[in-house]
């Protein structure tokens, strides 16, 4: 059993060098503590806030620093570009008529970075 995820909630972007937060904007009018997430709560600086410094060569900020210092991996802050939705999410629980975000969910950034859930901002509703 998965747990719902919530405002608050703890990520983890494998190229960032910092956990973030979990940003849900309570228009999905479904609450547990806070407003809860579904699989659409993916736009950067919106829902997803940076994870620092990004460490991804195909981050163009973080390739262009790594060419500039001759090839030493340079961190760059981290730009979160999300463009699909977290998958798989929990397929029958339904917020705002999309599938609910549980914390086994994963979110790809086009960077090549897998943003992951650590803690689920609560941990009294499961989901499956």
């Amino acid at each position: 059993m998965g747990q719902q995820v919530c405002m608050g909630a703890l990520l983890k972007c494998s190229f960032g060098m910092a956990p973030s937060s979990l940003v849900v904007l309570p228009t999905n009018r479904v609450l547990t503590q806070t407003p809860d997430a579904n699989i659409m709560d993916n736009i950067p600086f919106v829902n997803i806030l940076p994870f620092g410094m990004c460490q991804s060569l195909a981050n163009p900020a973080v390739a262009s620093a790594t060419a500039a210092a001759l090839g030493v991996l340079t961190p760059m802050p981290c730009t979160p570009v999300t463009p699909a939705p977290w998958a798989p999410g929990c397929a029958t629980v339904m917020i705002a008529n999309m599938p609910a975000l549980n914390n086994s969910s994963k979110l790809m950034c086009t960077f090549g970075g897998v943003i992951e859930i650590n803690y689920a901002g609560q941990v009294t509703v499961d989901i499956p």
